[in-house]
């Protein structure tokens, strides 16, 4: 992995002793899907490490999300940028985000639609409690990384128009597992790596 990318864990249903083991091997930023299973595993993980929201997140739990998680990496719309400018405010925080673009614009996934990503970065530069630093995003599921090539190379246009008014901003997340060497070719900075790391999650019976 070059230099330049951030490796982010992605931990849904992993346990505190494997994220222990992962931050051993030298991880330093972990993802969670659900406030309810990074509530049972933040408090008692003891190595300092940046938690990452990196699921939908719906408004009513952005308080407690702002209690557990050091970025949020899944903003999607306005309101839920001002419940969590909201939220920032009365804690005395300021909180680094990112948007999640829907580059597939996939019904079953959340995210904001790519042609509404630019004036979603604009809107929360107006915010004074959030600092933009990225942008995200996950290529429609497919058996070849390939097919991810092309909403890459579609999200890292995003980024750069972005970042010509969010010059700092400096997170292009994308790829994970299965599609993380074609998101590097692309620019990505940071990817999303949950079986790469962990192995394979074990099958329900």
């Amino acid at each position: 992995m070059p230099a330049s990318v951030t490796v982010l864990a992605a931990a849904k249903t992993r346990s505190v002793q494997m994220v222990q083991e992962a931050y051993q091997a030298g991880i330093r930023h972990v993802g969670h899907n659900y406030v309810q299973e990074a509530a049972a595993m933040i408090p008692v993980v003891p190595e300092k490490l940046c938690w990452h929201m990196i699921g939908h997140l719906q408004r009513n739990k952005s308080r407690q999300a702002l209690g557990l998680f050091d970025m949020i990496d899944s903003i999607d719309s306005q309101r839920l940028a001002d419940e969590l400018e909201k939220q920032a405010a009365s804690l005395g925080r300021n909180v680094p985000v990112m948007i999640e673009v829907n580059i597939g614009e996939e019904e079953a996934k959340s995210g904001v639609q790519p042609d509404r990503a630019f004036q979603l970065a604009q809107y929360i530069r107006g915010l004074s409690r959030l600092k933009l630093v990225g942008i995200m995003t996950m290529g429609p599921l497919s058996g070849d990384p390939e097919n991810s090539r092309a909403y890459f190379k579609r999200t890292a246009r995003i980024y750069e128009e972005i970042k010509r008014i969010q010059p700092d901003m400096e997170y292009l997340s994308m790829g994970m597992s299965h599609d993380y060497r074609v998101a590097v070719e692309e620019g990505a900075t940071l990817v999303r790596l949950g079986t790469a790391i962990f192995g394979e999650r074990p099958t329900k019976n």
